[in-house]
């Protein structure tokens, strides 16, 4: 089943605004986490609720790949 881009972008982006308690109009496709004072647990909380919602695995060699929000849907999409 293939979800468009859009679609994702604003799941990931929800999901991000609950998991780092960020208010998601400050939210977008530029998004770096780093900017977000998201830490390396962090990152795991969020990379776990994409793979759940998304039902996908992500590889843990690509999990460094993953700094902005760009990057997450980019990911979701190719996996």
């Amino acid at each position: 089943m293939a979800q468009d881009r859009e679609a994702i972008l604003e799941r990931v982006i929800e999901i991000v605004s609950e998991t780092l308690d960020v208010d998601s109009d400050e939210l977008d496709e530029d998004t770096n986490y780093e900017a977000l004072d998201a830490d390396s647990l962090d990152l795991l909380e969020l990379v776990t609720a994409f793979e759940d919602e998304f039902g996908l695995r992500i590889p843990d060699d690509q999990l460094s790949e993953i700094k902005t929000i760009r990057q997450s849907v980019d990911l979701i999409m190719n996996a």
